[in-house]
């Protein structure tokens, strides 16, 4: 699969959206991308996950963590196709951590998956965790690049497809000059 075979797949699930939407980040946006609309199906999700998998093969990851509620799924799917461990990490007290049980040893070799940057917020909360445990980072893997290549992990990252959208602080949003009514989606809204 390329770019378009993923953009496919948003597209047929109705993942990929038109409009004005104030996105997680705070920004306003011409263009949202409702992830859950394609992780509800276990069978595209899966192929998305073999998909990012395939980029790390040869890394020898041996534990794959992605942050919760999305990252969950993808660490899943991600570590089945690898034959790893998958964790995830929890916000607690406005900080990533680790819950359940989980532990990264020193030196284990540590892929970070996530679904969609934007600002690329979340995925560093998780290297700064993986780095914290001493963990050795093999790379970051994810869905969708929406940062416009301005997000910068310090380490190999790989997203399954680059998306250009328009993004704007709300003062500067065209859309909201225009009027055109918006509707917030994600989970954290600022």
């Amino acid at each position: 699969m390329v770019n378009d075979d993923v953009r496919s797949i948003f597209l047929k699930t109705g993942a990929l959206l038109s409009g004005h939407f104030v996105l997680t980040s705070g920004l306003h946006s011409d263009t949202y991308l409702e992830k859950f609309a394609v992780l509800q199906y276990p069978e595209l999700t899966q192929r998305l996950c073999d998909m990012i998998a395939a980029r790390f093969a040869d890394d020898n990851v041996q534990v794959v963590i992605g942050p919760a509620t999305g990252g969950i799924l993808l660490a899943h799917g991600v570590g089945k196709a690898l034959g790893t461990r998958a964790i995830f990490s929890e916000r607690e007290a406005g900080r990533m951590t680790l819950r359940r049980g989980f532990a990264i040893a020193p030196g284990e070799r540590v892929l970070v998956v996530e679904d969609v940057v934007t600002t690329g917020g979340s995925v560093q909360e998780v290297l700064d965790l993986v780095k914290d445990c001493q963990g050795h980072l093999v790379g970051v893997g994810y869905l969708v690049d929406r940062s416009g290549g301005k997000a910068d992990f310090g380490v190999r990252a790989e997203p399954l497809m680059r998306l250009e959208a328009q993004a704007w602080p709300a003062q500067e949003c065209p859309l909201c000059a225009a009027n055109q009514p918006f509707t917030s989606r994600g989970s954290r809204h600022l």
